[in-house]
């Protein structure tokens, strides 16, 4: 296996490493040495993960031996939570790896990949009682409700117990290298089902003793889940991977929306709490629920929803707006205080484990929506000084009430409480004097809103450039379409039937010159169907019509608003793929959505896409319109030196990064190939071009002419006899989610090989070449 020493740091890499992978593990292990926070960008194909694996891990190495061998002893309290304490305590503790991605499928792929690798650190992998439980009843049971129903049989005795809870402290003691080797979610609970201990709290139990521990996001944004983890928090490194949507996911998770219709459900289950305890009680004397605190409940519900459709709206589109404080006033109308609220959730416990226990909510299995109550009050009364909520904004939109929510035909508002900072879910890591903090994923670019946004420093910043050559990638501007009508998909020409007809006009040319997969993204669904039902209707001189010309080509596929339906949708596209009736397919798509983020589309599944125009969110959108305002606000207030972002740079730059994320499901490998098309006349602007990913920046020309693009779209795909781009055996494999597998297509010897890189500094540089070792796609 390769040595390379990148400064001063032995690093074992499992294959040759390209030049931007050296560069990549040294900007990781300076951010480590210097204990400071990093952007890195890298393109998927570039084995981001695997580098990211190996330079943390041969930096922690050199601190001192891996924890792997060693135990932990247990002891239990009459909670049903394991108290662990690790024999490392009498020795000095090193910094612990906390690893996170957005998904469960993410994490087991970042395993698979610390398997290839000859680093062996005591590791544990976090998840959910859903993932986890092997009980026969609770693991049928979702959310808070599976939870209070775990923690309800691990506090028992007798028949009603949860037995694999019991087994896990001998369990542990009886392994003591358990996570010496890699271990997922599969393994703990086929160890559970196979020896009978606890996955879950398994995994709880070993975490308190690792070197480094994978786990979902909220592990570490969600406060609740991050006082549950016993770490050592000072000099510890905090690695978010796939963290595109690190902003948004923090601000979400720190704001609510209450809708009518959950409003209403609530006050149901109230109800439904009443008369269960009063029927207990006449039935078997069970007082262990007090009816009367179920009808405060309930009168607290009504009278905050009468209290909400009480709000004057003046406008339906303006909705009602206040500063983030008026929550206060709003719920001391209900005498909801600090102080109160913590009985409020008491009380909201009691009716969960109520209604858990009832037949006929088991039957609905719907969870308990009263919960979604304590999240809210959480959130509301997170701080005691309320400071919090200068980032917030209350504001309640008039909605139309649907069947679905069986409240057709009465008024339906959503009161929802934003915040507009997503740093405050990171707060707390600065003050626990964490090490370092690594933001890392193949789009991060515009990298200017994540330190402004998360309120972090990261003085440690890379863009990387991609593994393959000039001749495998075509990036170009089309200003313009075949009749010479302009392509800009502002909304003043987007209602423009000519722009619509040439835009249709465009893409049959390109369906007819693109071989196999070809990806076509949209600002909208809005825009997406205008244009569908125009090229069907239209057909100008031709007596076929712009969509049937299209469909000569290539098969269509159009990807569904209703995520349910979007694996069929997925399994059509496959179908149509392989179909040699036709020369291929097309997928039309959304920027944001489903398509144009973690989907794989390699090799002849993508072979282009295109990009129709700048996805802009609607400045109508009153969460976006707040925003901006906030922002705005924020630029004005703290003038000075440092340039704050604006509203319109916010907005500009998240447009950028769908854009970013969507061209990114093209070029997945180091023998893959492609053509990035954009199809609106801004994106030969400078200012939008230095917001596109850099590695794709080098290669972007900008065409006046219609047919210049198709003379060199042309000539581009001619040449695939002069590339090694083999299709994948198994087509299947080509919509997994976005992962981290990278593996050698072909083997080379290459064991002892040492390197050494050094140096602090930012700037893009060529390194000599070290091998031809080739990466698999990433899936």
């Amino acid at each position: 296996m390769p040595r390379y020493t990148i400064r001063g740091i032995g690093v074992d890499f499992p294959y040759n490493a390209y030049d931007c992978q050296l560069v990549y593990m040294e900007k990781v292990i300076q951010s480590l040495q210097e204990k400071c926070n990093a952007l890195l960008e890298s393109p998927t194909g570039t084995g981001k993960t695997l580098c990211l694996l190996c330079a943390t891990l041969a930096w922690r190495k050199s601190l001192g031996d891996f924890s792997s061998g060693q135990s932990v002893s247990n002891s239990q309290n009459i909670e049903g939570d394991l108290n662990v304490s690790s024999s490392q305590s009498t020795s000095p503790k090193h910094p612990t790896i906390v690893y996170t991605t957005r998904t469960h499928s993410q994490l087991r792929q970042v395993i698979q990949e610390l398997k290839k690798t000859s680093y062996r650190p005591k590791m544990v992998v976090l998840g959910s009682r859903e993932q986890l439980c092997i009980h026969e009843e609770v693991s049928l049971l979702r959310g808070k409700t599976q939870n209070n129903a775990c923690r309800s049989l691990c506090r028992k005795s007798g028949k009603r117990h949860c037995k694999h809870y019991n087994r896990v402290s001998g369990y542990v003691k009886e392994n003591r290298h358990l996570g010496d080797e890699p271990i997922d979610i599969e393994d703990l609970v086929k160890i559970g089902k196979s020896f009978g201990p606890c996955p879950y709290y398994l995994s709880r139990e070993l975490h308190k003793a690792v070197d480094i521990m994978f786990a979902p996001y909220n592990y570490l944004i969600d406060r609740g889940y991050r006082k549950s983890l016993v770490l050592e928090w000072k000099n510890s490194v905090l690695i978010f991977d796939e963290a595109h949507n690190l902003e948004s996911i923090c601000a979400d998770a720190a704001s609510f929306d209450l809708t009518s219709w959950l409003l209403t459900a609530c006050i149901s289950e109230a109800k439904n709490c009443i008369d269960l305890s009063i029927k207990r009680r006449d039935e078997s004397n069970d007082k262990s629920g007090n009816p009367d605190n179920f009808a405060i409940l309930r009168a607290l519900l009504l009278k905050l929803e009468k209290g909400i459709s009480d709000i004057p709206i003046h406008s339906k589109e303006l909705g009602f707006t206040k500063p983030g404080p008026y929550i206060y006033e709003l719920l001391a109308e209900l005498n909801i205080t600090h102080e109160s609220a913590s009985k409020l959730k008491d009380i909201i416990e009691e009716a969960a484990i109520l209604l858990e226990e009832d037949k006929q909510q088991k039957i609905q299995n719907t969870g308990c929506r009263l919960e979604n109550i304590t999240d809210i009050l959480d959130i509301v009364f997170r701080e005691k000084d309320n400071a919090h909520a200068k980032f917030y904004q209350v504001h309640v939109q008039e909605n139309e009430a649907s069947a679905v929510d069986g409240l057709k035909g009465k008024a339906s508002r959503t009161l929802s409480w934003w915040c507009f900072n997503p740093g405050i879910a990171l707060e707390a890591f600065p003050k626990k004097e964490v090490g370092s903090i690594i933001l890392t994923s193949g789009t991060l670019s515009p990298f200017d809103s994540f330190a402004q946004e998360l309120k972090l420093d990261f003085p440690i910043r890379l863009e990387n450039p991609h593994v393959i050559s000039s001749n495998q990638i075509w990036a170009g501007v089309v200003s313009v379409g075949p009749s010479g009508c302009s392509f800009n998909s502002s909304y003043w020409n987007r209602e423009s039937e000519a722009y619509k007809l040439d835009l249709g006009n465009a893409i049959v040319n390109f369906a007819r010159i693109v071989p196999d997969g070809l990806l076509v993204f949209f600002p909208s669904y809005y825009f997406l169907d205008q244009c569908i039902s125009c090229w069907k209707n239209q057909s100008l001189s031709s007596s076929m019509t712009i969509w049937e010309r299209i469909c000569k080509h290539k098969k269509p596929v159009i990807e569904p608003r209703q995520s349910s339906l979007f694996p069929s949708s997925i399994e059509d596209y496959m179908f149509k793929l392989e179909d040699t009736s036709s020369s291929g397919a097309v997928f039309f798509a959304v920027c944001r959505g489903k398509v144009s983020e973690g989907l794989d589309f390699a090799d002849h599944a993508g072979r282009a896409v295109i990009i129709t125009g700048m996805p802009f969110a609607s400045r109508n959108d009153p969460k976006v319109r707040l925003k901006r305002d906030y922002l705005d606000h924020q630029s004005q207030s703290q003038r000075g030196n440092c340039q704050i972002m604006t509203g319109e740079d916010w907005y500009t730059q998240q447009a950028m990064r769908a854009v970013n994320q969507a061209v990114g499901r093209v070029i997945r490998h180091r023998h893959d190939y492609g053509a990035i098309i954009f199809c609106d006349e801004r994106f030969a602007h400078s200012s939008r071009q230095s917001q596109i990913s850099a590695w794709i920046q080098p290669h972007v020309k900008c065409y006046s002419k219609f047919g210049d693009v198709v003379y060199t779209l042309t000539r581009f795909f001619r040449n695939d006899v002069n590339r090694i781009c083999p299709k994948p055996e198994d087509p299947s494999a080509k919509f997994k989610h976005e992962g981290v597998d990278t593996t050698r297509l072909n083997d080379v010897s290459s064991a002892g090989s040492s390197t050494s890189v050094s140096g602090d500094t930012g700037e893009k540089r060529t390194m000599k070449s070290f091998g031809d070792v080739h990466l698999e796609k990433l899936i």
